[in-house]
């Protein structure tokens, strides 16, 4: 195979494996939150501290044999430079969970979701803080039309909720988006989706379990006796696709940004709102509030998108310019991903020496 031919066959096969990617992700996040309600509502196992503990115990598990093929001094290295994140991570995980459940029973759920709709502008803001990186004017414009765009599409009945309700609701949005800045900044540092999970899994269920035992513990007592078999495929069920999605989220994560993946979530949300209209024969619920922060929604999307796509080019078209200005020869560009930029790096073959810019 010629070397033109080559080079214009690799980026089709990385369009389609990040195509691939996005695919799965939102796949294993739509069927994880399906089978996750069908359990809780429809068949009445309304455990979830239990139910989350139990994919942390299950996913720690079954990478174990992965992750311990690595040499011990390995991971005592990896712990003793990335401990903090991944403390972090786990026990950011846990509460946005543990706060989010507990909030719910005080709180509507329409009014729940509209809190939870501003998890990419959350997380943005921490990305800010803790990475230190900044959004154009564009993208943080197309942030807040896609969050308020899915704050109207998702706001149907009441809006109500007692104040330490809104409150758990608020601070839970706030834990998520730690949970998932800090898993982009530590993804960063070449830490693997399998250790990170197989790291965090251990810390977000020593968080939980308290909630577990404080909440559930009598009740689920009572129930299991009567629902042996249906807890026990239950939990097998949603533990291996929660083992599946974590991984599948981390990579996002690593392949993109924390706030990428979250917007990525938001597009899922009016994604199903859509289908359900067209192929459940939903579409008479379709009021014009929904119809227009649909619209909203994915005017965000699109926005955000370009402003990616623009900021890629501007960064290229840089990379070129400086490098070609040092000795005037036509460069070979190579893709370096950082952060969630495919950013561009000149190898110089005539003198072996290497430029980049971040």
């Amino acid at each position: 195979m010629s070397e033109k031919k080559m080079s214009t066959e690799a980026p089709k096969m990385k369009a389609l494996g990040f195509t691939l990617l996005v695919v799965t992700y939102l796949s294993l996040n739509s069927s994880l939150n399906l089978l996750n309600k069908w359990s809780l509502g429809v068949y009445s196992f309304r455990f979830p501290f239990l139910l989350t503990s139990c994919h942390m115990a299950f996913s720690f598990c079954v990478l174990a044999p992965v992750a311990m093929r690595e040499p011990w001094d390995s991971h005592r290295r990896t712990l003793e430079k990335q401990w903090r994140g991944i403390v972090y991570i786990g026990a950011f995980m846990a509460l946005n969970i543990a706060l989010n459940n507990i909030s719910l029973l005080d709180i509507s759920l329409t009014l729940n979701q509209i809190i939870r709709s501003a998890i990419p502008v959350v997380t943005c803001l921490l990305a800010i803080l803790v990475e230190s990186r900044y959004p154009t004017g564009q993208e943080l414009a197309a942030l807040i039309t896609l969050t308020l765009g899915v704050m109207l599409a998702v706001w149907q009945g009441t809006v109500t909720g007692k104040p330490y309700a809104i409150i758990f609701c608020l601070v839970g949005t706030v834990c998520s988006g730690a949970m998932m800045t800090f898993s982009g900044k530590v993804l960063s540092k070449k830490l693997d989706v399998v250790r990170l999970t197989f790291y965090t899994a251990p810390v977000s269920l020593v968080c939980l379990v308290p909630f577990f035992w404080a909440y559930e513990r009598q009740s689920f007592y009572e129930y299991l006796p009567a629902h042996m078999n249906g807890v026990a495929l239950i939990i097998l069920v949603s533990s291996i696709n929660a083992v599946c999605y974590n991984m599948i989220h981390s990579l996002m994560i690593k392949k993109t940004s924390a706030v990428t993946t979250t917007v990525l979530g938001e597009v899922k949300i009016i994604g199903l709102l859509v289908l359900s209209a067209m192929l459940l024969g939903e579409g008479k619920e379709f009021t014009l509030k929904m119809t227009t922060g649909v619209v909203l929604a994915m005017a965000g999307f699109a926005m955000y998108s370009h402003s990616k796509i623009q900021r890629l080019r501007d960064v290229q078209l840089r990379v070129i310019s400086l490098t070609a200005s040092g000795n005037g020869s036509a460069p070979e560009l190579v893709p370096l991903k950082v952060g969630d930029m495919s950013m561009m790096h000149r190898v110089a073959s005539s003198n072996g020496s290497s430029v980049s810019q971040v």
